[in-house]
């Protein structure tokens, strides 16, 4: 039987820039809110700037060059008015700057908080086609990116396209000749940007996937650095992050030299626009069809129009950089989610959990199928133990029923109801996952056992006296006494301040601060000393009691403390029932326990 594939995460969306951009502010709304407001300011920051050309014309046609000498007074008058203009131009485009910069952030705020969201929507095994340095990135730089370009890039682009048709206007009020003149420079530029904004994308897309690469290949050796120095590969370790920075640098180095190519023929050009500018309004000039003030004020508006285009070749630097950002983060935002909610899910109310599978089948993406027509039945309030050799498709049956993924063909239910119609949160409410190594967050034993708590908004000394009966419930007084400073111990990063077996003491408090009504849990006894064992056990006996417990059982000990096992071989439910009935049968059950006392002895 065929398996569908998990949903991958694609490296880049593949909308053009346009798409991109406009898919991007639909997901950021924020960024253009209050838009015609900015409009308005850029347009009058626009207006101010070529304020300066015409006072220059008619400082030199009717002040220096007047009938009866040079007018003092006007000149004066009219330098007055340019700096005024001048003035509020400088304070519109500050207030443009402020308006996009605050509106960005809004924006892009929104969009780090949506993509991580997602991210965390996402199945495990669709998490697990990305690493998870490079997945950070797109949430962290790529983001950055994207604001450095709407912040500076935006306010850029749009002050300098309005100046740029203001200043077209002006120039053809003047002289249509020499706009011609000036136009005519510029077409062959802008057919060339046209041709290498396809490179200089393709380029910066190949810049952010190196970047997020190496990310990953450093995120990887910091956190395997205690592995790294055990086996003596530092050297080794050293090579692959030197080559993913290598890999960058060089993706970095060719996006640069096209960007730098392309800013080179902007100057070109623009150089090449002033000599003709220069040679034929002195023609013009020359034959009476223009005055001084007339020349020196389109030289004047030439300069004007040739910033903004030789801005715009850094500007396509920024934007494409940004485009290939926010391509790699729409990507993510719209990774279809394998784990999802229906339209009519319902509220699992919480009692008792009963649990069912029927007909249960599942392969992993590109992988044989796992499980076959598994039926199983587990009665509520019943201490479960799953055993199997590895590979059996034990655990595989522990991320079903709690539905950290779904069965390919067939049913997980709890209390009668397919879990894929019961609301994700009433689910997570009622049934807590504790995993082989307990992962602990950075801070306190007390800040990592409160996760478990549902209830939003206690005071903190209610939390801390919540957590503190926690460890009481469970016999952990004397651990926690032990502990430099008790509940306020840190934890470090990923609990490494904490032994494998008292982080697993933490996770089990924060399991039952949960109080959830189903408990699965990855025995964690088989790597702790027997002290810590002993604390393991009788946390978990204090944990289980009461409520329905599926254990992944790698020691039969496990078992044999059960009301119920579960025989698992090669994907097959083989075996069910009391471990007294099982080891009586001479069934799978009973050689594999046979052979397990036969080691402990």
């Amino acid at each position: 039987m065929s398996t569908p594939a998990s949903a991958s995460i694609a490296s880049a969306s593949t909308l053009g820039v346009l798409a991109t951009l406009r898919r991007g502010v639909q997901i950021s709304p924020q960024i253009v809110q209050g838009i015609g407001w900015t409009l308005a300011l850029a347009v009058l920051a626009a207006v101010g700037r070529v304020v300066v050309p015409v006072a220059v014309q008619r400082t030199v046609d009717d002040g220096v060059l007047a009938a009866g000498g040079p007018d003092v007074g006007r000149v004066a008058a009219l330098a007055g008015l340019a700096a005024l203009a001048v003035l509020g131009a400088a304070v519109c485009s500050a207030l443009v700057n402020v308006r996009l910069v605050s509106r960005t952030e809004a924006g892009l705020a929104a969009l780090r908080v949506r993509a991580f969201r997602h991210v965390h929507d996402l199945a495990a095994l669709t998490q697990g086609t990305e690493r998870r340095g490079s997945l950070v990135s797109r949430v962290t730089s790529d983001v950055d990116t994207i604001s450095l370009f709407v912040q500076w890039g935006g306010i850029m682009l749009l002050v300098s396209t309005l100046q740029l048709l203001v200043a077209s206007a002006l120039m053809l009020v003047y002289s249509w000749q020499l706009t011609l003149v000036v136009w005519a420079c510029f077409v062959p530029l802008y057919l060339i940007l046209r041709f290498a904004q396809k490179h200089v994308n393709a380029a910066y897309t190949r810049v952010r996937e190196r970047v997020g690469a190496m990310l990953a290949a450093v995120s990887e050796a910091v956190v395997g650095a205690e592995a790294v120095r055990a086996y003596g590969v530092g050297a080794r370790t050293g090579r692959r992050v030197g080559a993913a920075v290598e890999s960058t640098r060089r993706a970095q180095g060719r996006a640069q030299l096209l960007v730098a190519s392309s800013f080179s023929s902007g100057t070109l050009v623009s150089n090449l626009a002033l000599a003709a500018v220069v040679v034929v309004g002195a023609h013009l000039g020359v034959g009476g069809a223009l005055t001084a003030g007339q020349v020196v004020a389109f030289l004047f508006l030439v300069q004007l129009f040739t910033g903004p285009v030789q801005m715009a070749t850094e500007i396509l630097n920024e934007l494409q950089n940004a485009v290939a950002g926010w391509r790699r983060v729409l990507a993510v935002v719209e990774t279809p989610v394998d784990v999802a909610e229906a339209p009519d899910a319902v509220a699992s109310p919480r009692g008792p959990a009963h649990v069912e599978l029927r007909g249960v089948r599942f392969g992993y993406p590109g992988g044989p199928e796992v499980l076959h027509g598994v039926d199983l039945v587990l009665p509520a309030r019943a201490k479960v133990a799953v055993v199997g050799q590895t590979g059996s498709g034990k655990t595989t049956i522990a991320k079903l029923v709690t539905r950290l993924m779904d069965p390919t063909a067939g049913q997980v239910l709890l209390d009668g109801v397919d879990l894929r119609r019961v609301t994700l949160a009433s689910l997570r409410e009622r049934v807590v996952l504790v995993p082989q190594e307990g992962f602990l967050f950075d801070g306190t034993v007390a800040d990592n056992a409160a996760y478990g708590l549902r209830e939003a908004g206690l005071p903190a000394e209610a939390v801390r006296a919540r957590v503190s009966d926690a460890f009481a419930a469970l016999g952990l007084t004397d651990w926690l006494a032990d502990l430099p400073a008790g509940l306020d111990t840190p934890v470090g990063q990923r609990g490494e301040a904490l032994s494998a077996g008292e982080r697993q003491l933490v996770a089990i408090a924060r399991a039952y601060l949960a109080a959830p009504d189903l408990l699965v849990l990855d025995e964690a006894t088989s790597a702790v000393d027997p002290a810590t064992e002993v604390r393991i056990a009788r946390a978990l006996d204090s944990l289980t009691t009461g409520r329905t417990t599926i254990t992944i059982a790698h020691r039969l000990s496990t078992a044999e403390a059960s009301d119920l096992v579960v025989v698992v071989d090669a994907g097959h439910v083989v075996e069910v029932g009391p471990h007294a009935e099982l080891a009586a049968a001479g069934g799978v059950y009973a050689r594999m326990h046979a052979s397990w006392v036969a080691q402990t002895r």
